[in-house]
C-alpha cells in the first residue's frame, strides 16, 4: 500500500473537509526481535483474515465522528524492516478518532492476522 497515495484520495472523497479535522495512520513493520524474549527474528510468516479484518474495519468506521477507516495487511514471508499492516481512521476530533485507531489496531491484531516468528 502506498500510504500517500491512500492518504491523498480519502482528502478526494465528497465530504472529507466538512467531516475530517484528524488523521491517523499506524504502519506496523517486522522487528528483528521478539516481544516474548527478545530473540533475533530473521522472518515472520503474516495470515490475515481479509473477511474479519473488514468486519472489523466496517465497526470502526460506524463510530460516532468516524468518516473513513482502512486497513491493508501483507501477506506470507517477511523480514525485519517490511511494511506488514496500514491502518487509517480519518475523522472530525481527536476524541473520536484516537480511540478508534487503537481499537482498530487491536482488534485486528487480535482476531485478524496471525504470524509466525522465525528465529535465527
Amino acid at each position: 500500500m502506498d500510504i500517500n497515495k491512500a492518504l491523498a484520495d480519502l482528502k478526494k472523497e465528497p465530504g472529507f473537509a466538512d467531516n475530517v479535522g484528524m488523521m491517523l495512520v499506524h504502519n506496523g513493520v517486522v522487528r528483528g526481535w521478539s516481544r516474548k524474549d527478545k530473540g533475533e527474528v530473521v522472518a515472520i510468516e503474516i495470515t490475515p483474515d481479509y473477511e474479519k479484518m473488514e468486519e472489523i474495519r466496517q465497526e470502526i468506521e460506524a463510530r460516532e465522528g468516524i468518516f473513513r477507516a482502512v486497513a491493508h495487511a501483507n501477506a506470507g514471508r517477511m523480514v525485519p524492516g517490511d511494511d506488514v499492516l496500514f491502518l487509517i481512521v480519518a475523522g472530525d476530533i481527536r476524541e473520536n478518532v484516537k480511540p478508534a485507531l487503537a481499537d482498530f489496531l487491536d482488534r485486528v491484531k487480535a482476531e485478524a492476522v496471525t504470524k509466525k516468528e522465525i528465529f535465527a
